[in-house]
């Protein structure tokens, strides 16, 4: 693995997910892999399971670890070319890059989108960047179109939590949220498990379809409680519109995850990427409830990094 920032990173989906069970199994089986060499963590959006999953990952390898809160303690980045940096701006995101290709045999960065030109997050205008300019291994923490450790980290979870033969029914639900949310966890999700052998169908109100090049011919229905029947799997996550950009369409009926809407499913599991607004996006009782997997979900981000990481270190001379 040269790199990682989407599934076509992966030569083969089920080796890796092999690779992080291995892993759990045993975390300092390849403590000494790393030794030498060093990581950049850089964040330019807030954290808390990446940040901390990333660096015990890259501990547990043997790695240096070098993590930047670009957005607090760095100079204001310019990320425009040819810009005339007459104003707020003091370093341009090319010299941070380079610079960092100095310090660093990985890169790996947090960049959310900016939810006001639809044009720059589609075409992933700070991320490419980085894969442009970088001359070490690019890891993608979370981007402004996809959030890959995070969906390595949920078939993980769907792995563990699957023995029986036929394949599960997995529902990624849309939710409620008081603000605008990016689309790269649902983008993401729904290109990973366009790769595992699942029965995938995607559920939000009307106006909030994601973009068609990462649902491709997944099966999208705007009845919740149409998707929800016989789940296996359900996956709660907020988005706004994709099509009116960053707007937040009015819903009617419900959407919020309960347990009364449980009851119409296979005593599915259910999985959040967390952070979560509880009694807006699921209840209290699901949240806390015998079916959340979500904690082992969150533990998992662990070795879904491990296992990248490793790779990548693979192919480091």
């Amino acid at each position: 693995m040269k790199k990682f920032t989407s599934v076509s990173d992966v030569e083969n989906l089920q080796e890796i997910i092999k690779k992080a069970l291995d892993i759990k199994a045993d975390p300092l089986s390849e403590t000494e892999k790393g030794k030498g060499k060093t990581i950049g963590l850089v964040f330019l959006n807030s954290s808390l399971r990446t940040r901390l999953s990333s660096q015990i990952a890259a501990q547990n390898l043997g790695l240096n670890v070098l993590t930047l809160n670009a957005a607090q303690e760095a100079w204001n980045l310019e990320f425009a070319d040819g810009a005339v940096m007459n104003g707020d701006t003091v370093e341009h995101i090319k010299d941070a890059i380079e610079v960092l290709n100095q310090y660093c045999d990985i890169i790996a960065v947090r960049c959310f989108a900016g939810m006001k030109s639809k044009e720059d997050d589609v075409n992933e205008s700070i991320l490419s960047q980085f894969e442009q300019h970088a001359k070490v291994p690019v890891v993608s923490l979370e981007s402004a179109t996809r959030h890959p450790l995070q969906s390595l980290a949920d078939c993980i979870t769907i792995t563990e939590n699957w023995s029986k033969e036929q394949k599960p029914k997995v529902v990624l639900t849309w939710a409620p949220h008081i603000k605008p949310i990016a689309q790269a966890v649902g983008n993401s999700f729904a290109e990973w498990m366009q790769e595992m052998d699942v029965d995938f169908v995607i559920a939000n109100p009307e106006g909030y379809d994601l973009d068609p090049a990462f649902t491709k011919d997944t099966k999208v229905v705007h009845d919740q409680d149409e998707a929800l029947k016989d789940a296996d799997f359900i996956y709660v996550k907020n988005w706004s519109s994709f099509d009116d950009y960053a707007a937040m369409p009015e819903v009617k009926g419900d959407w919020m995850l309960t347990n009364e809407k449980l009851a119409n499913t296979n005593d599915a599991k259910v999985m959040h990427c967390l952070p979560v607004r509880r009694n807006v996006e699921l209840s209290d009782e699901v949240m806390d409830g015998g079916n959340s997997i979500i904690y082992q979900q969150a533990k998992n981000r662990i070795f879904s990094a491990q296992a990248v990481f490793s790779e990548i270190l693979d192919n480091i001379k």
